[in-house]
């Protein structure tokens, strides 16, 4: 885990058990304080999705407003931004089979300066420009191919590696056997590694 998600991960110990508690009695602000524990890494998540902050902004409040529609649901079985990932990932799914979302360079100025200032936050300031140029082109390439998958495995490499989850806690997520996880997982990084071999040729 990076420095970026340590960080996060430290917030989230500190100060979601006590306002999930709250909110799963039916408190509204503290609800709306958990949210804003979560909104920078929920937004994130919905940007390395769709690559636009408009859509991005859209799905991170869509998803806490389904969230708390559906908050009973939540077992607690794994970590609470897990299941929000679920829920944001299914509501990209759904904005996928309405419309495509808009890539980067057709933004206006305005949304494309907010959309590089967040790219800005992803790349690691000790990089090299020749290091960091490599890895944006490195992580466009397995963007392009993670795109190319079903959803259902595009679901579990997200969660896995953009996420940091567990199998067992992406299983808990998502509702299914871990052992179908695995599977999902285990045919997505053979797809990948496939196209990946593809690219190179």
């Amino acid at each position: 885990m990076n420095s970026l998600s340590s960080t996060f991960a430290a917030s989230e110990t500190v100060h979601s058990p006590d306002l999930l508690r709250q909110a799963l009695s039916g408190d509204a602000q503290a609800y709306c304080a958990l949210c804003r524990v979560y909104e920078t890494r929920l937004f994130r998540q919905a940007f390395a999705l769709c690559r636009d902050v408009s859509l991005a902004e859209d799905l991170a409040q869509d998803t806490f407003v389904e969230a708390w529609k559906y908050l009973y649901r939540y077992h607690g079985r794994c970590q609470f931004f897990t299941w929000l990932c679920a829920i944001l990932f299914n509501r990209y799914r759904n904005t996928l089979r309405e419309k495509r979302p808009l890539p980067l360079s057709t933004l206006s100025g305005k949304d494309e300066e907010k959309a590089r200032h967040s790219l800005d936050n992803f790349i690691d300031p000790c990089t090299t420009p020749d290091q960091t140029a490599e890895r944006v082109e490195r992580d466009a390439a397995l963007r392009r191919n993670i795109e190319l998958l079903p959803f259902k495995h595009r679901e579990v490499v997200y969660m896995r590696f953009f996420v940091d989850c567990s199998l067992d806690s992406i299983a808990a997520a998502l509702n299914c056997s871990v052992g179908t996880v695995k599977s999902r997982l285990f045919h997505a990084l053979d797809k990948l590694r496939a196209l990946h071999a593809l690219t190179k040729e």
